[in-house]
């Protein structure tokens, strides 16, 4: 079951598109395997297709999606060796990342990041899912915005489409907020006390988290991952 959104006039129609069809395929609203028509996207935005064909593109270029000659255009299944490259790539940014933050940080950034981890909290006790991936995100990007470097934060979200979806099949028992929080806030207190070394440490730690959590998620939702 789709959820309904709104096309508004604030951004490019296939940037909300390719947003709104992320969500869903990361959140598994869309399951991996099902089929996408441009007819039926495009009847549910209330758009023409051709703004739907640029977003399928840029889902294809972020490894959500396949479009197969003569057959259509199918979200991808999840594939282990993907989530592992996109960690790998991912862990090596962020450690070069929060180490540099841990000599820069400034006092606003760090209560940016007191207020982000109160509120992962508050959607952990609500049980929101969406919510405390949308603030886990939100949390590394602000540490990448306290030493005015978006763009690592930018790389780092166009490689881990894949890494997303195992992220959020964890929440519920693998890796749940509460232990992801604890994380966070290891990394917070390094940053607070300007120390390198162990604010590495601890994004070491919270990233090789997925090493961990992939095969018992595979194991339990078989029909969802690509075969070896």
């Amino acid at each position: 079951m789709t959820i309904a959104y709104t096309i508004t006039t604030s951004e490019p129609v296939n940037q909300q598109i390719y947003r709104y069809l992320r969500k869903d395929i990361v959140t598994c609203v869309i399951q991996p395997g099902s089929l996408l028509s441009e007819k039926e996207v495009s009847a549910r935005f209330n758009v023409s297709r051709q703004p739907v064909r640029e977003a399928f593109i840029k889902l294809a270029e972020a490894g959500l999606v396949q479009v197969l000659p003569q057959r259509g255009t199918f979200v991808r299944k999840i594939s282990a060796k993907r989530v592992a490259d996109g960690r790998f790539i991912r862990e090596a940014v962020e450690i070069a990342v929060v180490r540099r933050a841990a000599v820069e940080i400034a006092s606003p950034a760090l209560m940016a990041l007191e207020h982000n981890l109160q509120l992962q909290k508050m959607a952990a006790e609500r049980h929101d899912s969406q919510a405390f991936l949308s603030l886990d995100d939100e949390f590394h990007r602000l540490i990448a915005e306290s030493i005015n470097c978006t763009l690592a934060w930018e790389t780092v979200e166009n490689i881990k489409a894949a890494m997303d979806r195992v992220r959020f099949l964890t929440l519920s028992e693998v890796s749940p907020p509460e232990s992801l929080i604890e994380q966070h806030q290891e990394i917070f207190a390094a940053l607070q006390a300007h120390d390198a070394d162990a604010a590495e440490a601890a994004m070491r730690r919270h990233l090789q988290e997925m090493i961990f959590s992939i095969t018992p998620i595979a194991e339990r939702n078989s029909e969802w991952f690509e075969g070896p």
